[in-house]
């Protein structure tokens, strides 16, 4: 079911786009969109790993400089039938974590030096469990090229509301569909990224559990990193557009009834609930 809605989240995503490549450019405005879709995502693709691994400054790890790190994620991958990621660590007092890579083959697992800090190993062991369902899932390049998808249809519709909407058919252009267009466009592509975000991490803490072999363990890990999280303990480095990677949202102020919509994780308090119940077998 969370595949199936994932699909249906990301089609939409491309009608929007379409949608606004022909309001302000007929055909050749929906070319256009379809190129920088292309070009996008094979961006998406081959870079987007290394581009996020950079921006947090980690810093990759060998069997002999972490071996406690190293051999957990070996075990887990071994569980998981996944190939041996790249291991990483971040210099960071928040506790935290994420995948990332566009395939298998090419993942990578990072962690921040304060998770290693503030969980136990069996802790630590549901949150990884929970990273290599992901890319076990190949849920890093949907939710990079979700993310992608709509930061481009909010700043192509801002972009083109200037010329007042205009098409190859509409030699006047229409104010009131430009008016739309910068405001609607990009809320609805937000959220159905953000919507696309929140299915994978409930996919991904299901699996991660069986992975790890007790969904305990990382029910657990949230409660601690909930906590954090909730104390204003914000990593300094993080930014809205890589927020969904983490394992859980890197900003604090989570929670309130309005953030559900805006969030790109579900609420804490949930995913520990379906955790629970998986634990018991219910």
């Amino acid at each position: 079911m969370n595949n199936l809605k994932t699909l249906m989240l990301m089609v939409l995503l491309c009608a929007i786009m379409i949608f606004i490549g022909g309001l302000v450019g007929g055909k050749g405005g929906m070319m256009l969109m379809l190129m920088i879709s292309l070009g996008m995502n094979f961006f998406s693709y081959w870079f987007s790993d290394s581009v996020v691994l950079k921006m947090y400054n980690a810093r990759e790890v060998s069997r002999e400089e972490a071996p406690q790190l190293y051999g957990l994620v070996e075990n887990l991958a071994a569980n998981a039938e996944l190939p041996m990621p790249r291991v990483y660590i971040i210099n960071e007092d928040t506790p935290n974590a994420f995948a990332t890579g566009r395939n298998p083959s090419h993942a990578a697992v990072a962690v921040t030096t304060g998770i290693m800090r503030a969980l136990d190993y069996n802790e630590l062991s549901g949150v990884l469990g929970h990273e290599l369902a992901h890319v076990k899932n190949r849920d890093i390049l949907t939710g990079t090229i979700a993310a992608m998808m709509a930061t481009v249809i909010t700043y192509t519709a801002q972009f083109f509301a200037f010329f007042g909407g205009r098409s190859d058919d509409d030699e006047g252009g229409n104010p009131i569909a430009a008016l739309l267009m910068v405001f609607l466009a990009p809320l609805a592509a937000s959220l159905i990224q953000m919507a696309i975000s929140r299915s994978r991490e409930y996919e991904a803490d299901h699996d991660g559990a069986e992975i790890c072999g007790n969904a305990n363990y990382l029910a657990d890990a949230l409660e601690k990193i909930e906590y954090y999280a909730l104390n204003g303990r914000q990593m300094q480095d993080a930014t809205p557009a890589t927020a969904h990677m983490f394992i859980i949202n890197p900003f604090s102020g989570i929670g309130s009834t309005m953030s559900k919509l805006f969030s790109t994780h579900p609420q804490t308090s949930e995913r520990i609930a379906r955790l629970r119940a998986q634990a018991a077998g219910r």
